[in-house]
């Protein structure tokens, strides 16, 4: 577990428990700040994990190579959207953007590219991190190691070990947008995706890699959504987080400050929305649900203008590090997650997975489509998300509600209000091409997974 993505889909699930029951001992390998052995969890900290200070370099530059590949393959420029820019403002950061475009502009090659992945191995062998991983290795004598998600650089040293001692490794793809954004850092034995349109992908983008490496799972991170144990009734949710019992409320589902810097606006005129409806003889509240690792006060003036129709729910993540990445999900906010989109109508928010979560529980989606007059960065739009590569999976425009103008909220929510939809039956259709179905039988799928590489090793 290099990081806390992985707390989420493996400690908070059904997975563990399902492993055991599967008589298979599992141990983490925790590079994350959590103690798992609260959860009743065994578990190795990680005590050293500092990888080569040329990977992180080679690994940026291999992103960049990666992305000016698929433009030339695809003849698409939507990949360049994916490229975060560099930073010049210390010298040490100005020195690895420079190093990083210099090794990205000699190797933008399929030799290229295969130079730079073989460099990035032969750097995090050199580690003390590496030989440490190597002697747990050998003490543990793990049959498997499986690691959470293909994106962190701390993972490369650990899978590399195993790899170089001959025991199987293999990897998560933890969410649905990563593989067009070029996100794959380390490289495994095996693949386990969410759906046939990720294997897919994973054999476009990665074509070193075979189908018969590919394990297609779904993901555990719909499971809790089905488990009924958990649900609150009403009165006790509404109590909880004083919810006015006479109100129907809607989900707005708050995005971080880079994927969409007029967040605060937005659900203001949402707010507005809300207000006229109400006038109308409505009686109707939002719950706002931020992005858990968005702190900022930048919603403050709006949700105290709007004390009237907003309530917050804040997410119960759990900051235990300065860094943005020791920002951890909890068990609880699992369980208030879903109790939220089980006792609110609709969601709105611009174009994430919240789609999915809410027609798990047959309840519509609202994705925000217009830019805002006054926008914080002037050249951010609402047209740059949509155009990302993983929304081609949308089987039909009515997957979802568009508000493409903030006049037509009011009649959008109104619709929304109705069970029944054509864009609930579309968001379910969507829902089977991104994650395979049953989606609660993800974890079982992986342990299926991973009890046929062991016997097959």
């Amino acid at each position: 577990m290099p990081d806390g993505i992985g707390l989420r889909n493996f400690a908070y699930t059904d997975f563990h428990a399902i492993g055991l029951q599967e008589n298979f001992d599992i141990i983490f390998w925790n590079n994350t700040p959590f103690d798992l052995t609260k959860l009743g969890f065994k578990e190795i900290k990680i005590q050293n994990s500092k990888s080569h200070p040329f990977t992180e370099i080679y690994k940026n530059a291999r992103k960049q190579i990666e992305l000016n590949l698929n433009i030339r393959r695809t003849k698409e420029l939507v990949y360049n959207t994916y490229r975060f820019p560099f930073s010049y403002a210390t010298i040490p950061k100005a020195v690895k953007s420079l190093l990083t475009q210099l090794v990205s502009f000699t190797h933008s090659s399929k030799h290229g590219l295969n130079r730079v992945r073989k460099i990035i191995k032969e750097e995090e062998r050199k580690t003390l991190y590496y030989h440490q991983s190597l002697e747990t290795l050998q003490i543990e004598k793990p049959a498997m190691v499986f690691c959470t998600n293909q994106r962190p650089m701390t993972a490369i040293a650990p899978l590399l070990a195993a790899q170089d001692l001959g025991i199987p490794t293999a990897t998560f793809i933890f969410s649905w947008d990563n593989l067009p954004k070029a996100t794959m850092v380390v490289e495994t034995d095996y693949y386990f995706v969410w759906s046939d349109l990720m294997k897919e992908e994973l054999l476009f983008y990665y074509p070193f890699i075979n189908k018969s490496q590919i394990f297609v799972t779904g993901t555990p991170q719909f499971e809790s959504h089905f488990d009924k144990n958990k649900l609150l009734s009403k009165e006790v949710f509404f109590e909880q987080n004083n919810l006015d019992t006479n109100k129907k409320y809607i989900c707005y589902s708050g995005d971080d400050i880079t994927t969409c810097p007029d967040d605060p606006k937005y659900l203001e005129d949402v707010a507005m929305a809300i207000r006229e409806l109400n006038k109308k003889g409505y009686s109707l509240g939002i719950v706002f649900r931020r992005c858990p690792v968005d702190f900022s006060g930048r919603y403050d003036e709006v949700l105290g203008n709007y004390k009237d129709v907003i309530t917050s729910i804040v997410p119960l993540w759990k900051k235990i590090g300065e860094g943005w990445n020791t920002v951890l999900p909890t068990q609880v906010d699992i369980d208030l997650q879903m109790n939220t989109i089980a006792h609110t109508e609709l969601v709105i928010n611009l174009g994430s997975s919240m789609v999915f979560d809410y027609v798990a529980h047959d309840k519509a989606c609202a994705f925000i489509n217009y830019d805002v007059f006054n926008k914080k960065i002037s050249n951010w739009s609402v047209k740059k998300i949509y155009n990302y590569v993983h929304f081609r999976s949308m089987p039909s425009k009515d997957a979802v509600f568009w508000i493409d103008n903030p006049s037509t909220i009011a009649s959008i929510i109104e619709k929304g209000l109705i069970k029944n939809s054509s864009e609930i039956e579309g968001a379910k259709q969507w829902f089977k091409i991104i994650n395979q179905h049953p989606p609660q039988q993800s974890s079982k799928r992986i342990w299926e997974g991973i009890k046929s590489i062991i016997s097959k090793e």
